[in-house]
């Protein structure tokens, strides 16, 4: 039996959660279900698409994950089912896929089920749970949905790259005040190859010339950049959270799509062995 994850914007509190919850316990008494987040920002399928980008992989293969941000169908917007590196996501195609994945989908499926026109008003517990709880018992996606062969882009803040610079944006503040970007490690590699760089935002002296290992790297209360577990650049203040001297996002007065700015030294001979 697959494990089901859950990613919203619904919040903790009104009961929306314990609905879609019941109806799979309802349908699938055995269901293991695992919340990511049910905080997403009202809407933002961008925000979502950044928590399952950055979490999926870290659950088996066979794991389907129920996305209820912007679920409503339309004509020109369907329900879909998609495979990718032996997962099963489900939710609108209203661009929310083509930001989770770097690669084509393996499969996708345009839902089929049968229901009535009030079932539409709440398809995360309707559509969602019916599809997610009939993968979870071992069945196929063919049965039902269709297989169709795109899903629906959405633009995405890439970084810009340049011979001797990268410039992203901050894409999440977490709840220490940490601002995570958008560059990874590999394009930090890639680009830099090595060299000297620092890392601006807002202004000069908050410059970071150094990319630390973990937090403690610095001393509390001093700013430091790492790569995270997701390997994308994060931007803290070691202990520093709302009412301790305040996080990074407090302090430098970031927030999402904030620019940050890696500036590489010229000279490739110049390196610093990151």
């Amino acid at each position: 039996m697959g494990i089901i994850t859950l990613i919203s914007d619904m919040g903790i509190k009104d009961h929306a959660v314990a609905v879609v919850k019941g109806a799979i316990y309802s349908q699938l008494p055995g269901a293991v279900i695992v919340d990511i987040s049910h905080s997403v920002s009202p809407f933002d399928t961008n925000h979502a698409a950044m928590m399952l980008r950055h979490t999926y992989h870290e659950f088996p293969k066979g794991t389907i994950h129920v996305i209820g941000v912007n679920p409503d169908v339309s004509a020109e917007i369907p329900h879909l089912v998609v495979e990718y590196n032996g997962h099963y996501f489900i939710g609108a195609d209203n661009g929310v896929f083509s930001l989770i994945f770097d690669k084509t989908p393996d499969a996708i499926y345009e839902l089929n089920l049968d229901w009535e026109a009030d079932e539409l008003t709440f398809p995360v517990r309707t559509i969602f749970v019916r599809a997610a709880c009939h993968l979870a018992r071992g069945g196929t996606p063919e049965v039902i949905g269709k297989q169709i062969p795109d899903i629906r882009q959405a633009e995405r803040f890439r970084p810009l790259t340049e011979a001797n610079a990268l410039r992203g944006h901050v894409t999440h503040i977490d709840r220490y005040g940490n601002a995570h970007t958008n560059i990874t490690y590999q394009l930090f590699r890639e680009v830099g190859k090595g060299r000297e760089f620092y890392i601006q935002f807002r202004r000069r002296t908050f410059d970071i010339r150094k990319i630390s290992a973990h937090y403690n790297n610095v001393p509390e209360g001093e700013k430091v950049a790492i790569f995270n577990h997701s390997k994308v650049l994060e931007i803290a203040i070691n202990k520093g959270t709302e009412g301790n001297g305040g996080g990074a996002a407090r302090l430098f007065n970031l927030s999402i799509n904030s620019v940050v700015r890696i500036q590489f030294n010229e000279n490739k001979d110049s390196q610093n062995g990151i």
